[in-house]
């Protein structure tokens, strides 16, 4: 085999072997995501506007739960004037099925740079911690979003019925041990009520009566001898 021919080989097999690696990087136990357009219907302070995003789920583990980040890759609402730095604040019910029901709130930072007037609003990722309340498999699906600017607020409702962003299998954290069982009576504390009372000073009386009659019964032997 000539050295050329070593190299190619060589470099093959560091490409399939990065490529898997990436693939198992890629590929989360448990978790599968899948990016579905949703087309949001929104009620703005100046009439009703829709827009069509591709939205993106992913979940990291977190302690006893999961770090749920939320993507859309397209701007679904806009705005007749500029939104400054920091104006427009964005937030979503994402909607839970499958083993698990509810809905998880996420929330995201203001906008990192300003908005010019009537173009697409770019929604910042939103993120929530999710702890699950039963095991199996949970779905998480685009739910209502919000957007707060300049003392406005906009109305986003999912129109097409989105199917799952993503799923998961989850295992509930475990239930908090039962308490303690009660003492029995073998290691219960002695009871202070009435009849103990009475019985302790029935117990005194019968120390002091024996001592008195020991005492007697020493002066008595110590005259006869």
């Amino acid at each position: 085999m000539s050295y050329r021919t070593y190299q190619k080989r060589t470099a093959a097999f560091a490409l399939s072997a990065a490529l898997a690696g990436s693939a198992v990087l890629m590929a989360a136990p448990g978790a599968r995501a899948t990016v579905q357009d949703v087309n949001y219907q929104c009620k703005t302070p100046i009439g009703n506007k829709s827009a069509v995003s591709p939205i993106d789920m992913r979940s990291v583990k977190s302690g006893s739960g999961y770090k749920i980040t939320m993507t859309f890759r397209k701007g679904v609402s806009s705005s007749p004037v500029e939104l400054g730095k920091g104006a427009m604040n964005p937030s979503v019910v994402i909607e839970l099925g499958g083993a698990d029901s509810g809905s998880l709130p996420v929330s995201g930072p203001p906008n990192a740079a300003a908005i010019p007037a009537n173009t697409p609003i770019r929604i910042s990722d939103l993120s929530g911690t999710y702890t699950p309340k039963k095991s199996g498999k949970v779905t998480f699906t685009a739910g209502v979003l919000t957007i707060k600017a300049l003392g406005t607020t906009t109305t986003c409702t999912p129109a097409n019925a989105p199917k799952p962003s993503l799923e998961l299998t989850v295992k509930a954290a475990t239930a908090p041990g039962a308490a303690a069982p009660a003492p029995s009576d073998a290691t219960q504390l002695p009871q202070t009520g009435p009849e103990d009372s009475a019985l302790a000073l029935g117990t005194l009386g019968a120390t002091i009566l024996l001592t008195g009659a020991a005492g007697t019964l020493w002066l008595t032997r110590t005259r006869r001898e």
